[in-house]
């Protein structure tokens, strides 16, 4: 894959400079002070706002939405493939699998248990007045019966079919049909993965010279696939103030004030996070400055941010990634399209902050080992969780009904979500790019120079 030319600097006529994730928060920033304005001063339920928001701001910003997430597929089955092939080595193949496996574990762990430590310290769930927490579910009701029914559907489902574990897990993985896995309003991300990596793989058995237009193919997709992105991202700025409008207007700032424990602490596991656990692991495993690391991929984290989606984030990580932090592309392809639906970190702690939340709200006593078991749920549900917005919600609930514990509490946390889904969608993408790059190095590729802490370059790690 060529390297391609890099969007960071916009250019206007007088030859000034913007970068692009400046446009993007600047975007942000009018967003939500429209947002809070319309929300003081109509209110939340006011009928002209809410006509506003759904007809006009909230449909033109789901617009731009659907463009990223139309050109998902394409980006993610051309580089999944061409990293695979570009690897050329099987046994290579399965180190950088389960070194990527291995770090998503880790990492999950961690964030889990931060969020654990966070949610048992603060105590959120008990800082609510019970007549809060009542109209609060009063008033979300109706959306979280609608994903409750839906969610004891599936499961109903599932258990009249009985299916075996190990037969879920691979239907789950491998495909009958992987055309199908393609087509529809929610393609199976997984099922494409796999089937690209079984051709990849198989391309470097083939000859070469056989292999090379096969390849010189799905290298043009990926060009111009990137070249669609590129267009589309030059929209980012105008859809982010209209998605950060319609999110802030809708819910109101009474409903941040009563929610603002459970906020804090998931804000604030986090941000612990991405300052202990990312930094660490960027300083000792990619031996890279972590303040350096984080500025040049931060056109990604905003983008994570503005999206609520790491699926919709992908291009732009894969990008930066390999542009900005010199993760070759072949390790780049492979482990960020595998992270954007394995490697979750801000979700698993999310999911366990919110499930133990709910359970302080309803009084449930959660014993340690009953807590060592959310922890585990929630590592699983980082990994298991699809990549876009708002979908930790069912996991949540099935959680939440195997501790005893009300599913319709869901409703509490539902004005919230999006919001608190922006920043853990954030978090997510970066921990995918600094597994990439730990991969990267642990495989002897080279990172950007400039990147490395002084004390790295002067002894040459």
């Amino acid at each position: 894959m060529s390297e391609n030319p890099n969007p960071e600097q916009k250019s206007t006529k007088k030859g000034k400079s913007f970068a692009a994730h400046t446009l993007i928060l600047i975007g942000l920033l009018i967003g939500a002070t429209a947002g809070v304005f319309s929300s003081l001063y109509f209110g939340s339920k006011n009928v002209e706002l809410v006509w506003f928001v759904q007809n006009i701001t909230q449909p033109l910003g789901n617009l731009w939405l659907r463009l990223l997430m139309m050109i998902v597929i394409p980006l993610v089955f051309s580089a999944l493939i061409l990293g695979v092939a570009g690897l050329g080595d099987v046994r290579k193949l399965g180190r950088v699998g389960l070194k990527t496996l291995l770090y998503t574990l880790v990492i999950s762990a961690a964030s889990v248990v931060i969020g654990l430590t966070m949610v048992n310290i603060i105590q959120p769930g008990k800082r609510i007045d019970k007549t809060t927490a009542l109209q609060l579910q009063t008033e979300y009701g109706t959306s979280a019966t609608e994903k409750i029914n839906t969610t004891e559907a599936n499961l109903k489902k599932a258990k009249e079919d009985a299916v075996p574990v190990i037969t879920q897990i691979i239907e789950r993985v491998i495909p009958i049909n992987p055309f199908t896995a393609m087509v529809g309003d929610s393609p199976n991300l997984l099922h494409i993965m796999f089937f690209a990596l079984v051709i990849g793989i198989a391309a470097t058995m083939v000859a070469k010279s056989v292999v090379k237009p096969f390849l010189d193919f799905f290298e043009g997709l990926f060009e111009i696939s990137i070249k669609v992105i590129n267009g589309i991202m030059k929209l980012a700025p105008y859809a982010v103030t209209l998605l950060i409008f319609s999110s802030i207007a809708l819910f109101g700032l009474d409903l941040l004030v009563a929610l603002m424990w459970f906020i804090i602490t998931v804000l604030g596991g986090l941000l612990i996070h991405v300052i202990f656990v990312y930094s660490s692991s960027v300083y000792f495993l990619s031996a890279l400055s972590p303040l350096a690391f984080f500025k040049k991929i931060r056109t990604t984290a905003v983008t994570a941010f503005s999206t609520s989606s790491s699926n919709a984030t992908l291009p732009t990580a894969l990008k930066e990634s390999h542009e900005n932090v010199g993760v070759a592309e072949e390790i780049n392809s492979f482990v960020l399209t595998i992270g954007a639906t394995a490697n979750q970190n801000g979700t698993a702690l999310y999911e366990g902050v919110t499930i133990i939340f709910l359970a302080q709200l309803a009084g449930v006593d959660l014993s340690i080992g009953m807590q060592l078991s959310v922890a585990y749920l929630a590592i699983l549900g980082g990994i298991g969780t699809a990549g876009v917005p708002g979908g930790s919600i069912p996991y949540i609930i099935v959680v939440l009904a195997s501790l005893g514990v009300n599913p319709g509490l869901i409703a509490v946390i539902l004005g919230v979500d999006r919001i608190l889904d922006m920043c853990r969608t954030a978090v997510n993408v970066v921990g995918d790019i600094t597994a990439a790059s730990y991969v990267a190095r642990s495989e002897g590729y080279s990172l950007k120079d400039e990147l490395r802490p002084p004390k790295n370059k002067i002894q040459g790690i």
